[in-house]
């Protein structure tokens, strides 16, 4: 049997503040059963309840009040539970990305270890790549579709890749967090007459270098650290081009779930073949 209650009663019924319902009444998320067109009360039917309860619990989650009235609008059972997973899911990530953030301020109380630094010259080479200018909030997206592209297209065109693709990111990157970087996939010279389909991927010869290089292992929260290190380094015994960096991910999202088995190579121009 469904009831009408006050506003106060209500709010004892949901843990729902007066203000609060007021405030859901006024932005159309939670609207009373009836309001007394004479006295301006509220009434809410004991029907709303569950409603109003899986709103509390959604605001708990931090959920925008937008995805919340997407959640209540909900045609159906299924799409409610939908913009739900969703949600769970989003949280999840979040998790995941506060845990690794708060393993790497705990690595920020530890003495730093140093760096090993291996020097390598490495000659120019033909590459298959996908460049853009990325900002750095949306690199991961774009660095996981570009690589897609890659190694799709190298497959349609019946050609293996010539070693470990990785990325090459531009001064600029840096300096504004946006900037050009280009994912590329090494190819041999033979291979590259093969190419005939490449659609918007470009066939481009990446130049001869000599780069001091450190690895990083582990997630990415902490790649800022070794930056610094090797790029400490760089400054202290070598001579920096002003240059693209080149990332080579040995060990990466691509062939690891674990991302404390990731394995990045930073390779840092300098000076000298």
């Amino acid at each position: 049997m469904t009831a009408t209650v006050s506003i106060g009663e209500f709010a004892r019924l949901t843990f729902l503040s007066v203000k609060t319902l007021r405030y859901y009444h006024e932005i159309e998320l939670l609207e009373p059963a009836a309001v007394d067109p004479y006295s301006g009360y509220r009434r809410y039917s004991t029907d709303q309840v569950d409603q109003a309860h899986l709103i509390r619990r959604l605001r708990e989650l931090n959920m925008p009040l937008p995805e919340i009235r997407a959640v209540v609008a909900a045609p159906d059972q299924g799409a409610r539970d939908t913009a739900l997973r969703e949600h769970l899911e989003h949280m999840e990530a979040e998790l995941l990305r506060t845990r690794d953030v708060v393993a790497s301020l705990r690595a920020l109380l530890l003495p730093a270890s140093r760096i090993e630094v291996e020097y390598r010259s490495v000659p120019a080479f033909p590459a298959l790549t996908v460049s853009g200018i990325v900002a750095r909030e949306t690199l991961g997206d774009w660095y996981g579709a570009a690589f897609a592209q890659l190694y799709e297209t190298l497959s349609a065109n019946g050609v293996a890749p010539a070693g470990p693709g990785g990325a090459t990111y531009s001064t600029e990157f840096f300096e504004n967090d946006i900037g050009q970087v280009v994912a590329f996939a090494p190819i041999t010279g033979i291979d590259r007459g093969a190419l005939t389909d490449t659609k918007s991927a470009a066939i481009v010869e990446l130049p001869a270098r000599r780069f001091a290089i450190g690895v990083h292992s582990g997630p990415f929260t902490d790649f800022d650290r070794t930056y610094g290190a090797l790029g400490s380094h760089v400054a202290e015994h070598d001579s920096a081009l002003a240059e693209p960096i080149r990332e080579i991910p040995l060990i990466g999202p691509h062939n690891a779930d674990d991302p404390s088995e990731f394995r990045t190579e930073v390779c840092w121009p300098i000076g000298r073949l």
